[in-house]
């Protein structure tokens, strides 16, 4: 666990950053820091490897106080993650994943293993193992970026918005990585975005800051979103917190019709498109019953006629939904 009890970080002229935070971040869970520019969600995350210092208060890591720790120990310790995945660029990618564990003592064949068994682990082809960082795109440096934070198999890692820099389609691919990671090593996960969708997909809890570095509330994302503590946090969340809130109810229990003539299947038993007036238009998002009335939600609103595909895991459509039938499971 790590803890902030009534922790200050001042400037020089008496600019406050963070401001008499305290709270609670559980282990082996995803804690994100969400807010504004300038509410010290970087400062206060930069804080706990003590890249910079805190003015006033105590930050402790189960327990101990990481000021009687020395600094460079503890860095070491804590895997760190930001924008630019910030990879040495004469170095190969296994190199780069490999710089903690060589800083560690181990020897080149462990460092080496290491570094291929987590290229494998983040999503990425070994391939690329001795390629240099400008030879990947953005989405590939930025899973280097990972797998070096995870390359000592620290407890806690420290994610500064390491998704940002990226286009929308990898930023997903990205994000459903790290959650796939997290269900399977279970880390110690504290994040920071500015996006309130994000921290609500990623996040275990999420800490919303105001700017000035105050806390304004600190809740699982359900919670966030059903009992806003206050009117700014109302306003960050936004006025779709409905909409968001689908994410955290299931689509397992949605009343399915048959799939209709209408759905044009193709080669491989899996949905292609509507027809329409003689026409096949595309399909629209799909869903599994596995994902959330988002999810599915998501699937009737992009479809051309109004109806939802279901499909099983391996893409083969199991039924549809309409709006009615979607709006009278969520009146249930």
């Amino acid at each position: 666990m790590i803890e902030f009890d009534q922790v200050t970080k001042r400037y020089p002229g008496g600019t406050v950053a963070v401001d008499d935070l305290s709270l609670r971040i559980p282990s082996n869970e995803i804690t994100v820091f969400v807010g504004p520019s300038g509410c010290g969600k970087t400062t206060s995350l930069r804080m706990i490897n003590r890249t910079i210092e805190r003015s006033s208060g105590v930050i402790s890591i189960d327990g101990e106080d990481i000021n009687d720790r020395d600094p460079v120990t503890l860095r070491r310790g804590i895997g760190y993650v930001i924008q630019h995945a910030g990879l040495f660029p004469h170095r190969t990618v296994a190199d780069n994943i490999a710089t903690v564990p060589k800083l560690l003592g181990w020897d080149k064949r462990k460092a080496r293993a290491t570094a291929m068994e987590l290229i494998e682990r983040v999503g990425l082809d070994p391939k690329l193992a001795d390629r240099y960082p400008a030879q990947l795109s953005g989405g590939q440096q930025q899973r280097v970026g990972v797998a070096r934070a995870l390359a000592a198999d620290p407890l806690i890692m420290l994610m500064d918005e390491p998704f940002s820099a990226v286009d929308p389609i990898v930023r997903h691919q990205l994000q459903e990585e790290l959650l796939r990671l997290q269900r399977d090593i279970g880390k110690t996960i504290v994040f920071v975005t500015h996006d309130i969708d994000e921290a609500i997909k990623l996040g275990d809890n999420v800490a919303v800051l105001r700017v000035g570095g105050k806390l304004a509330q600190f809740a699982p994302p359900a919670e966030l979103l059903a009992n806003p503590a206050d009117d700014f946090v109302e306003s960050f969340i936004g006025q779709d917190r409905g909409y968001r809130a689908l994410t955290f109810l299931p689509a397992a229990d949605l009343p399915l019709e048959a799939v209709p003539d209408e759905l044009v299947i193709d080669a491989d038993g899996k949905p292609a498109g509507w027809r329409v007036d003689g026409e096949v238009k595309p399909l629209g998002a799909s869903f599994q019953r596995s994902d959330s009335l988002r999810a599915a939600l998501d699937s009737v609103l992009t479809s051309p006629v109004g109806h939802g595909v279901c499909v099983d895991e391996g893409g083969k459509p199991v039924g549809v939904i309409g709006y009615a039938a979607f709006s009278g499971a969520l009146r249930r």
